[in-house]
């Protein structure tokens, strides 16, 4: 059995979620995701602390690159201008393994309470990390918190739309358009609370 190969994160991701699928995460062991993917319980615990952290791979670098794209705006732009920004900067790091892999993680984590809470937490963190951007920027707290929020639904709503195995074939390819459509909708429905 080979020891190494480049791709050991993804091969370890796919074959989590095919076991998941087959008989659920309750009952898939961390053994048996190595066995699958061809590697070691070392390589495994080399890329995740537990099989867990599978279902939330990549959250500490989306929160990184939501933040970095609110610092990098414009000085001039508005908060929500700099969450557009964060937005596009995540979003343009997607890969079609990433929209590919969408589906098979959601239904994964809904199949357990466990993770539901887990992925809940994934939500707090990226608002966290766009908070703290904002509030560099100069935001105030609570405007902040408001613009963070909507740009973590966007972001959700975006990516569910685009990782949807039954959009439409000619819809379009890049994550970042359905990212900025769902951002657009929600400032659209924020103006309307007044």
């Amino acid at each position: 059995m080979p020891r190494w190969k480049p791709d050991g994160r993804e091969r370890l991701v796919v074959a989590a979620l095919d076991l998941f699928t087959e008989q659920g995460f309750d009952q898939t062991t961390v053994a048996q995701i190595a066995e699958r993917a061809g590697l070691t319980r070392s390589t495994f615990f080399r890329h995740f602390s537990d099989k867990r952290e599978i279902l939330a791979a990549g959250q500490e670098l989306l929160s990184r690159l939501l933040a970095e794209g609110i610092t990098s705006a414009p000085p001039s732009a508005t908060p929500l201008e700099a969450v557009a920004a964060g937005l596009d900067s995540a979003s343009g790091e997607m890969t079609e393994f990433n929209r590919e892999l969408g589906p098979r993680i959601h239904a994964a984590v809904e199949a357990n309470e466990e993770l539901r809470t887990r992925n809940a937490m994934k939500s707090i963190g990226m608002a966290a990390a766009m908070v703290e951007a904002l509030q560099e920027r100069g935001v105030g707290e609570a405007a902040a918190h408001v613009a963070a929020e909507l740009g973590v639904l966007a972001f959700k709503t975006g990516f569910a739309r685009w990782s949807d195995p039954d959009r439409d074939a000619d819809a379009p390819a890049e994550l970042v358009t359905y990212t900025r459509a769902a951002f657009d909708e929600l400032r659209a429905a924020a103006a309307e609370l007044r």
